[in-house]
């Protein structure tokens, strides 16, 4: 199951907020939440909230937070403001302020190992029917040899 949380239009480099994302990728998102306050820059604050939004959004699924494992950290462009700065004999010079995006998507870990347990519970949950099965054919064959000897 994925987990997606999003900041949009945020005012900073994009180039900034990817100085920061492989950090923490290859982190759990608790560890990475931990760390980013950490790190001195400037990126990290708006980073970790995108996190704990998307911890907050698996906990509204009932998902536990020590199952989840990032998929991606996407840092996207936004929209560029233009603005100027006044140069020499009354001349513009013009400059763009950067916006960001930012998309988390977390998932649980290890969705085929899940799937590998799941099978081996299955199994062994035939495997303890077959043998409640073969106990219920003996005990109906002892009944029946009981109810013939009377």
């Amino acid at each position: 199951m994925e987990i997606i949380a999003t900041q949009k239009f945020l005012r900073m480099s994009p180039r900034k907020l990817r100085l920061v994302v492989p950090l923490v990728k290859n982190m759990s998102p608790q560890m990475a939440v931990e760390v980013l306050p950490h790190l001195g820059k400037r990126a990290a604050d708006p980073l970790r909230k995108v996190i704990l939004s998307a911890l907050a959004n698996a906990k509204d699924r009932k998902l536990g937070e020590n199952d989840l494992v990032f998929k991606e950290i996407q840092v996207g462009e936004g929209p560029r403001l233009k603005r100027y700065h006044a140069g020499a004999r009354g001349m513009a010079k013009p400059y763009k302020r950067k916006m960001s995006h930012i998309r988390v998507v977390l998932t649980t870990k290890e969705p085929e190992a899940i799937r590998e347990s799941r099978k081996k519970l299955s199994k062994s949950e035939s495997t303890s029917t077959s043998k409640e099965s073969k106990i219920k054919s003996q005990k109906s064959k002892l009944q029946s040899k009981i109810q013939k000897e009377k």
